[in-house]
This record gives C-alpha cells, sequence and structure tokens, in this order.
C-alpha cells in the first residue's frame, strides 16, 4: 500500500461529506471511505475547539488511520511590528495547543511580508521570535513540528530559502506548497523535474537525507501573473506538470504527506493519488 511512502488528503474538511457525523469528526470518516489517509483541519479564520470535540478528533483519526494537521489562522505574521505580534503569536500557539490535543503532529502556518525589507533582516527578527514558540511548546511536552509554508508571492515571506533558514530552529520545518513554489517566480519556472530535483536536494543539505521520508506538502493547479500566485486551481486545468514533479519526488525517495488545496479538494486528491500510484508503479 502506498500510505507507507505517501498520504494523500484534503487541506480543510472535505466538500461533500455527508451532514452526520458533522465537523471534522464526519470528514475523517468520509476521507477513510474514500481511501484517503491525511487531513489538515482548516482552522484558518480562528481556533475555536472544545477539549471535548479535539478529543473526538483525536479518537476518530486514531481509530480510521488518518495523519492529522492544522492549517493555523492566516493572520499570523512573524514579522508583525511589535504591537501586533503577540496576537499572530496568539494565534500560532492555540492552533499549536489545539491541535496536539486532536491528534495532529504538524501545524502549518503563513509566516508573513517582508514589509518591503531584505529577507536576511526580516530572519533576523522572525528566527528569535519562533525559536521562543517552539521552546515554549517542548516546556508544555507539546511535540508538534511548526510548519512555515512556502508562500505564493515575491512580496511574502516564504520563499524556499526562508523556509529552509526557519527550519534551522529545532522543531520546525517546511510545509512545501508546490503549486506556491510554481507561482511565485511569476514567469512558469519551477516546473520541471530538474527544478524539483534542485528544491529537494536544498531541503535534504539544509534538514538531513532522513527530512525526505517526512514531506509535508501542499498541492494543487495555480493560476498565476508576474507576481505571482492568484488562485488555487484543479490540477488538470492548470499548467502544472504533475509528472515532473513526481519524478523528482521518486527519485530522490521522498515520503510523508501530500495534502490537496484545489477547489474540488477530496475529488483532486484521489486524482493526485491515482496519477502518483500509477506513475511510481
Amino acid at each position: 500500500m502506498m500510505s507507507e511512502v505517501f498520504r494523500f488528503g484534503t487541506v480543510g474538511t472535505p466538500k461533500n461529506k455527508p451532514k452526520s457525523p458533522g465537523g471534522s469528526v464526519g470528514g475523517i470518516y468520509y476521507l477513510d471511505e474514500m481511501g484517503l489517509r491525511a487531513m489538515e483541519l482548516g482552522w484558518v479564520r480562528s481556533v475555536r475547539v472544545s477539549d471535548n470535540t479535539a478529543q473526538k478528533i483525536k479518537e476518530a483519526a486514531e481509530e480510521n488511520d488518518i495523519a492529522l494537521s492544522v492549517h493555523a489562522p492566516y493572520y499570523i505574521n512573524l514579522n508583525a511590528d511589535d504591537e501586533e505580534w503577540p496576537k499572530s503569536r496568539k494565534r500560532l500557539m492555540d492552533a499549536a495547543r489545539a491541535g496536539h490535543a486532536s491528534g495532529a503532529t504538524d501545524i502549518v502556518f503563513h509566516p508573513g511580508s517582508y514589509f518591503d525589507s531584505p529577507p536576511e533582516e526580516v530572519l533576523k527578527v522572525v528566527l528569535p521570535r519562533l525559536e521562543v514558540c517552539v521552546d515554549e511548546l517542548r516546556a508544555e511536552s507539546n511535540p508538534v513540528v511548526l510548519r512555515p509554508e512556502t508562500m505564493g508571492k515575491g512580496a511574502m515571506l516564504g520563499s524556499l530559502e526562508d523556509t529552509l533558514e526557519m527550519s534551522s530552529l529545532e522543531g520546525v520545518e517546511p510545509c512545501l506548497d508546490f503549486a506556491h513554489l510554481h507561482a511565485r517566480p511569476g514567469d512558469g519556472s519551477m516546473n520541471s523535474t530538474q527544478e524539483w530535483l534542485d528544491a529537494l536536494d536544498a531541503y535534504r543539505k539544509a534538514l538531513g537525507d532522513d527530512s525526505l521520508k517526512r514531506l509535508h506538502c501542499h498541492l494543487s493547479g495555480i493560476a498565476y501573473t508576474e507576481k505571482g500566485e492568484q488562485n488555487h486551481l484543479v490540477i488538470a486545468e492548470s499548467d502544472f506538470d504533475l509528472d515532473s514533479l513526481f519524478e523528482a519526488l521518486l527519485e530522490v525517495g521522498a515520503a510523508g504527506r501530500i495534502l490537496c488545496e484545489s477547489p474540488t479538494l477530496e475529488e483532486d486528491a484521489l486524482y493526485i493519488q491515482d496519477a502518483w500510484l500509477e506513475f511510481s508503479s
């Protein structure tokens, strides 16, 4: 079973899940029925989950062998000013704490904006803040991995290089959003096997050989301009070259999770999973 290599699933609750049971628990059961093995809890507006609900999510995921992660609220900015940073920090920490209680192992978040400053200056602000967050979680015996996501616009903190630099901290590793990496340059590049191999080699050099076995990835089609990402698309309706990506992943022996953010969510997740199974067989 290829779940030993990659688990496929959705970012957020599947679109067409039955009404009962509701929420994330229902989404977990529905993904299991479909043969998908991962879900990212889409807490992108706020983190509002009771202890009771968190326990139910955790039990459902364990019962159905669904690997869980969390997408933390969009309104997090590691480069926020001193007045705004405590609010961003709370959103990230709330997601990490509720995520751990719900059985999630990884907390994905958008790292923020450069605000027109050079990346190297921004990272001087970001790294100490992120380190304190990890230290506080570990002091609480919370083992979640914080995963800054690669972002689809050049003005946003979140190039591959940015996320690898953040991952110099223990407890931090990137969320590789392949669609965002393709859209970020704005010129149709990052869409060939060699480009993906180069990116994965940089990842391996930064985090070690074993890191390629625990990749956490987002994947969809994407529309973009010269400024980068516009919106996500169904893979088949985009210019994203799935075979080129798969060839690179297969060549380096990568493994982990690939979570779909296409508008059709679980339908495209199944399409991607089937394409991988065919390509890698």
